[in-house]
């Protein structure tokens, strides 16, 4: 099954994105505080994360580092989403372990499309 992992302290995101990729057979679970963002992908196991850069408490880049760093979260497909698009923050995203980069604002169904090319789905 797929499972997205929404890490993303934005309530209308958060609501947006849960609502496309739920309406598209996806099992969706959301997490806004970036101190235990890494614990809940623990515990929810998902097949694919949605990132944010900015949380409180702790950044999206922390959290990357955290998950790639952990075995069974190296090939965990993983998409940073953030206001900020410049060069220097997707560099800093690839060179982490990103999977894919995308700035806000955004299309929810280009998110949707590359969730699923990214899982092999569509």
């Amino acid at each position: 099954m797929r499972h997205v992992l929404l890490i993303e302290d934005e309530p209308n995101i958060i609501e947006a994105l849960s609502f496309i990729f739920l309406r598209d057979g996806w099992k969706v679970d959301a997490h806004s505080d970036g101190a235990n963002a890494v614990a809940t992908t623990l515990q929810t196991a998902p097949t694919a994360i949605i990132l944010d850069v900015m949380l409180p408490n702790k950044s999206g880049f922390e959290i990357l580092e955290e998950l790639r760093a952990l075995p069974e979260y190296q090939d965990v497909p993983i998409l940073m989403l953030t206001a900020r698009g410049q060069t220097k923050d997707r560099d800093s995203a690839f060179a982490r372990g990103a999977t894919q980069f995308m700035t806000k604002p955004f299309s929810n169904a280009e998110v949707l499309r590359t969730m699923n090319a990214l899982v092999g789905h569509g």
